[in-house]
């Protein structure tokens, strides 16, 4: 079979900047990168988020999705990326633009399951609220959340080759089951021509694009999986890289991810903080419509609901803006999707400032100290798609002080069944043909889905919604 390599990502190191190649047939081309919801229906709108957790909407929904952890504090970032590579792990690799020769301590392998955890923590989530009877006085909870060795003949026979395409290998080293090599080049043609001798196919498109990175001087950082190595792991798919740097640009190259892309590319950044939400400064940062009360039948079908509205919403704004579908404090969740991380999970996420002094946390070679058990961390989730038409910058973002809790939320709220014979009981199940016709409107809102299928469906769960005619039929005694 022919090798093709897949493009996941390039960051410009300051902050870092990854192109990830793979080097199997793909029909298309996932980033990885590096540098690493008005309350509707018979609620009472005091109520706090709570509810019972039905399920959620996590990455696994998006066959192309890429998912970055940033953990920054001032200028200090630790970034972790995941990737989705399933292919023979002997071809795999990565190259790296970053702006000096990382040292060894500088590069760790992370557990992958920090990533899960982060995505399940925070995945946009489906809730059940049950009404209580309304002929039994209730009081409600009107609280809510706040806010070296010598080198060989043949070694020197290869530095010499490298040495006449303008490139050289700064240095070499491993980590866990990666082999890394620090490469420098004065053009990218040069580094074309290397990367192909050395077994990468640089897709169409790629050598333009490389060039500004060349000029800013930027060095390369090249792995490979060393095979002896990750069989000792015992692992079955490769760990994410974890890198450390200091920059005052905070940003998060996405150009490169679209080369030879034919759909749309869907990144999911979890940004930790000590302050508050991270935003995206050069495009509109919006929340991801949330607070919905949905028809019950949903249930069953949460996964097609949340990518029917991601997509209706995504060509709702054109196309080019960021959805933000979480944003917490990490010590707590209302409802949980998962449980919080603990503070080992989040020194495995890169969390360097806690009950520390950030400023004291990069010693030499720039590795971070771990963090104590204690702290202040904010997550914030940031959902894009993108096309390279419709993103034609990298994302530049910033860190802010707003520390307002936000989560992508659906409802589904049960009606009370039963005689209810009072007087206010009455007036419940008569305000329900309204309640249900107002929750298939949202539906069809949300998602764009066909109103007639949505009340057939809502019929057959017993959920029974009427068109406006019909209400105003039964206001006046007709039926």
């Amino acid at each position: 079979m022919r090798n093709r390599i897949k493009l996941l990502i390039a960051t410009n190191y300051q902050p870092s900047t990854i192109i990830l190649y793979k080097m199997k047939l793909f029909r298309y081309i996932i980033p990885l990168l590096l540098t690493f919801l008005l309350v509707l229906g018979f609620a009472p709108t005091a109520w706090a988020f709570c509810g019972f957790y039905v399920a959620k909407a996590d990455a696994k929904l998006y066959n192309k999705a890429s998912q970055v952890v940033i953990a920054r504090s001032n200028d200090r970032t630790v970034l972790t990326m995941a990737n989705d590579y399933h292919g023979e792990v002997k071809d795999f690799a990565i190259v790296v633009p970053v702006p000096t020769v990382l040292q060894k301590d500088q590069v760790h392998v992370s557990e992958p399951r920090i990533i899960e955890r982060l995505d399940a923590f925070s995945a946009p989530r489906l809730v059940e609220y049950f009404d209580p009877d309304p002929c039994t006085p209730q009081i409600y909870d009107s609280a809510l959340p706040q806010s070296t060795s010598a080198p060989t003949a043949r070694s020197q026979e290869a530095s010499t080759r490298n040495r006449s395409l303008g490139v050289t290998v700064e240095a070499s080293f491993n980590v866990g089951e990666y082999d890394i090599v620090i490469l420098s080049a004065k053009e990218s043609g040069g580094l074309e021509t290397w990367l192909n001798r050395n077994g990468y196919k640089i897709p169409r498109g790629a050598k333009q694009l490389l060039q500004p990175y060349i000029r800013q001087k930027l060095k390369f950082f090249i792995a490979k999986v060393n095979l002896d190595k990750f069989a000792e792991t015992g692992y079955q798919f490769l760990r994410p890289l974890q890198i450390s740097y200091q920059s005052p640009k905070y940003m998060l190259p996405i150009r490169l991810g679209t080369i030879n892309a034919t759909t749309e590319q869907d990144l999911i950044v979890y940004i930790l903080s000590p302050k508050g939400q991270a935003e995206i400064t050069n495009y509109r940062t919006v929340k991801i419509p949330s607070d919905a009360n949905i028809p019950l039948f949903v249930k069953n079908q949460f996964s097609d609901f949340y990518k029917s509205t991601f997509q209706t919403a995504y060509k709702r704004e054109d196309q080019k803006v960021a959805f933000l579908e979480y944003a917490w404090d990490m010590s707590s969740c209302d409802p949980c999707s998962a449980e919080p991380l603990t503070p080992e999970e989040l020194k495995l996420a890169g969390v360097f400032w806690l009950d520390s002094n950030p400023s004291d946390n990069l010693p030499s070679r720039g590795r971070f100290r771990p963090p104590s058990t204690s702290g202040s961390v904010f997550l914030t989730r940031l959902h894009i798609r993108y096309t390279r038409e419709k993103f034609p910058e990298d994302l530049m973002f910033q860190e802010t002080s707003n520390s307002e809790f936000f989560q992508g939320r659906y409802v589904l709220q049960h009606p009370c069944t039963g005689e209810l014979k009072c007087q206010a009981g009455k007036e419940y199940k008569q305000s329900l043909p309204k309640r249900f016709e107002g929750e298939a409107q949202t539906l069809a809102k949300l998602t764009n889905w066909d109103i007639q299928d949505i009340r057939s469906k809502m019929k057959l769960s017993g959920q029974v919604s009427t068109s406006w005619w019909q209400n105003m039929l039964a206001r006046l005694g007709f039926f």
